[in-house]
């Protein structure tokens, strides 16, 4: 028998999981974004991914505003609507994005909930290794009045579960994180390792240059040592992808310390799919989930069993 540490898992078979609607978004985001931009360096991967961000973004639906300003000493761009406000913490790997790369996704999120949204352009690395990013997105959350809700895609879903448990506030309604990383090594991080738009090499470049310990909770939320007081979450896994399995393990953790959460998988869908979310029919469907999701723990009535 070989040794479990090394025992083969089958890879998975894409052409057969993802659908042809996704392959042509994958096709479009390789286009603009090549597999080998992490050899660049840093300056032209936030240019190219500056400029692949802007080829998806489709403008603001009719009645939204935003401006930008400082709240706690940190660029924010604030998407006006009602409370309780909506705090977006952008993907990109630590490394890349900002204000403009998930302008529209901020925008649309405003637009199908009327609720405020405050995107936060919280500092990256090299530059500012852990713990800059996680200390300009805590003071965010610190200095906006009133209930909040937390939102972060990617590395910006691992910032938003840090500040729930640093908060651990009940002006924290709730969160939702999509295809968040967490800091785990389940499963998919070797079953996905090659998956279409995020492999685990990558993964492990981005952690190297983000230069945290991995088992600090404030940088990897599943290793903290206890999950209560956490808010009502929603955890979304897209299936092909590395990190795939860390929505469910700390949507687990957090139901067994007695709180509310659920984590979902995105049946064929892959890492960055929010720029799929008008051309890819699962990807409309899971930023669906996302507004209403954020709607109904805006009004205080989310439970994880309403969730399909």
């Amino acid at each position: 028998m070989p040794d479990s540490a090394h025992t083969l898992i089958a890879q998975p078979d894409y052409q057969r999981l993802i659908d042809a609607e996704t392959w042509a978004f994958i096709h479009r985001t390789k286009a603009a974004y090549p597999p080998d931009t992490a050899a660049l360096t840093i300056a032209d991967q936030r240019r190219i991914y500056d400029t692949m961000c802007r080829a998806f973004h489709t403008g603001y639906p009719p009645g939204v505003a935003a401006h930008d300003e400082s709240v706690a000493g940190v660029r924010c761009r604030r998407y006006l609507g009602h409370g309780p406000v909506v705090i977006y913490l952008h993907g990109g790997g630590f490394v890349v994005g900002g204000l403009d790369s998930h302008d529209d996704v901020c925008a649309e999120i405003c637009a199908a909930t009327g609720l405020e949204v405050l995107a936060v352009d919280y500092r990256l690395c090299p530059e500012h290794p852990h713990p800059a990013a996680f200390d300009d997105c805590l003071a965010v959350a610190r200095a906006t009045p009133g209930s909040i809700l937390l939102v972060g895609d990617s590395a910006g879903g691992a910032l938003a579960a840090a500040v729930a448990a640093a908060l651990s506030d009940p002006r924290v309604m709730g969160q939702v994180l999509i295809y968040p990383g967490l800091g785990g090594r389940g499963a998919s991080h070797r079953q996905h390792a090659h998956a279409p738009m995020l492999t685990a090499e990558d993964v492990a470049f981005y952690a190297r240059i983000r230069g945290a310990d991995p088992q600090d909770p404030t940088a990897a939320p599943l290793m903290a040592s206890h999950f209560t007081g956490l808010p009502p979450t929603l955890a979304l896994a897209a299936e092909c992808d590395p990190l795939a399995d860390d929505a469910a393990a700390y949507a687990a953790h957090i139901t067994a310390a007695g709180g509310r959460a659920i984590a979902l998988t995105d049946t064929g869908l892959v890492h960055g799919h929010l720029r799929a979310r008008h051309t890819v029919a699962r990807a409309r469907a899971s930023f669906a989930r996302v507004t209403a999701t954020l709607s109904a723990m805006a009004a205080g009535h989310w439970h994880p069993g309403d969730m399909p």
